[in-house]
């Protein structure tokens, strides 16, 4: 019963909240703090519609408003928000000290904690994402493309054909295996149970976006949502830093994890990187690259489904690079329409919807004169949907990135300038293994009569439902 009434349930409050957003387009209202104007209904009914439909809501702003606006919620610093290309690049390419990321990102650092390179500053981010970059550059990062083809196929052995399957649950499995094995290097679970539990609880408390603001972070008892959140990251965090004491005195010698080389890094000062360090840095990798790349891989399949061209065409570059159906992580890269609908669909799909800054100083923006403390945010989803920018931007084609180089300033689902997210050559790895290992053994297929639509799942824009497809059998 509760399986039927979910959907319905998203689908009512989609609705509602698609409502509020028209209210906010419609209303006009100028301050005199000279910032751009922006949505003017009351801040409870933005909030809402911001946090319950993010899609309508800037759409909404954007058309009534035009490319500057500002964005004012309830509990949050101004936000002016920015999409154009030029704009984009004039922030990207500011001075770091005088626009802080991490500031921005304050939101994240009760989930990730404060020494998240997320949410950390100037010389303390520049320290931190130096000795992050590593296992995520050259022949270290391809290292981990077995692993990521060997959870895919272990995923889906329990795959059966032609049932209608909650494809989320899926890719958030393959994911997760991927995170366990190249981050972590859970290679075998036994006494990690625990900790693999608790970790994927913890992730599903964070489902409901509310949770994301400081107005709904209230522990009223361990059976309340930030009370069980709170219970649950206290014990994640000592089963993490048991892992890390344990990793410490077993050595990384020969291991290839990146909790080994984080055990093994030092700071400038030759110091090593202490516990809670690596802790918050292993929960960043976490929800960083669990979560984000699951529903990437959804939103690829959803398109795969969809469009029949797109789907014969990718089949028919598979199987010329794989005809024996075993996929080689090691020759990804020379599949080039692979490549290309990954990147159209995290186009038309952001993950995130948008990046930000904080200034540190007065500073002139997309134009406007804008005082210090100001957040300017760079909204990833009217940047990929600009019609001045992608011709017919709702269209799916993944020509787009085929045989040439996007602009960081018109694509940029990773965020961009010295804030680029540190995982996301790995994400696009680890999304070309998956979708190829994926196709040689199964293709998607829509649902008839089912609703696809986008919701915000705390971080992430995600699809509703988890996105439920069909999947058929290859024949051999």
């Amino acid at each position: 019963m509760l399986d039927r009434l979910t959907p319905r349930l998203e689908r009512s409050v989609s609705d509602l909240a698609a409502k509020t957003a028209a209210r906010v387009g419609r209303t006009r209202h100028d301050r005199s703090d000279g910032l751009p104007p922006g949505p003017g209904a009351p801040g409870p009914l933005q909030l809402f519609s911001f946090l319950y439909q993010p899609v309508a809501f800037l759409r909404a702003s954007r058309a009534t408003h035009g490319e500057v606006m500002t964005i004012r919620l309830p509990g949050l610093q101004p936000i002016v928000q920015i999409s154009k290309p030029e704009h984009v690049e004039e922030l990207f390419k500011g001075p770091a000290r005088q626009l802080h990321a991490g500031e921005a990102n304050s939101v994240l650092e009760p989930f990730l904690g404060s020494h998240s390179v997320l949410v950390i500053d100037d010389d303390a981010h520049l320290e931190q994402r130096r000795l992050l970059l590593p296992p995520f550059r050259g022949e270290r990062m391809k290292a981990y493309g077995d692993t990521m083809r060997d959870a895919t196929v272990e995923v889906l052995g329990s795959l059966a054909a032609d049932r209608v399957v909650v494809t989320q649950e899926l890719t958030q499995r393959i994911t997760l295996e991927v995170i366990l094995r190249t981050v972590f290097g859970l290679e075998r679970r036994g006494k990690d149970d625990e900790l693999v539990e608790l970790l994927v609880a913890t992730l599903r408390s964070l489902d409901d976006p509310k949770l994301l603001m400081t107005a709904f972070q209230h522990d009223l008892g361990p059976l309340s949502p930030w009370g069980r959140f709170l219970g649950r990251r206290a014990r994640v965090r000592e089963l993490l830093e048991q892992v890390i004491r344990q990793r410490r005195a077993q050595g990384g010698e020969g291991r290839e994890d990146v909790l080994s080389l984080l055990v093994g890094a030092t700071h400038a000062d030759g110091e090593p990187m202490s516990d809670a360090e690596i802790r918050d840095e292993l929960m960043t990798m976490l929800v960083a690259g669990h979560e984000t790349t699951a529903t990437a891989l959804s939103w690829a399949l959803y398109r795969i489904a969809r469009h029949a061209p797109v789907r014969e065409r990718l089949l028919a570059e598979i199987d010329a690079a794989f005809p024996d159906g075993a996929v080689d992580p090691a020759r990804i890269h020379t599949l080039e329409y692979l490549d290309g609908v990954a990147k159209e669909s995290l186009r038309v799909h952001p993950v995130i919807p948008g990046v930000g800054r904080v200034l540190k100083k007065p500073r002139r923006v997309a134009g406007f004169d804008l005082p210090a403390e100001v957040v300017v945010g760079c909204s990833i989803w009217l940047a990929h949907h600009d019609p001045d920018t992608w011709p017919d931007p709702h269209r799916f084609d993944p020509e787009r990135f085929v045989g040439t180089r996007i602009s960081p300033y018109r694509f940029f689902p990773f965020g961009g300038g010295v804030r680029r997210c540190i995982g996301e050559a790995f994400a696009l790895y680890e999304m070309r293994v998956v979708l190829a290992t994926w196709l040689t053994r199964w293709v998607p297929e829509l649902v008839p009569g089912r609703h696809y639509a986008t919701k915000r799942r705390n971080l992430t824009l995600s699809p509703t439902g988890g996105m439920p497809l069909r999947f058929r059998r290859r024949a051999a």
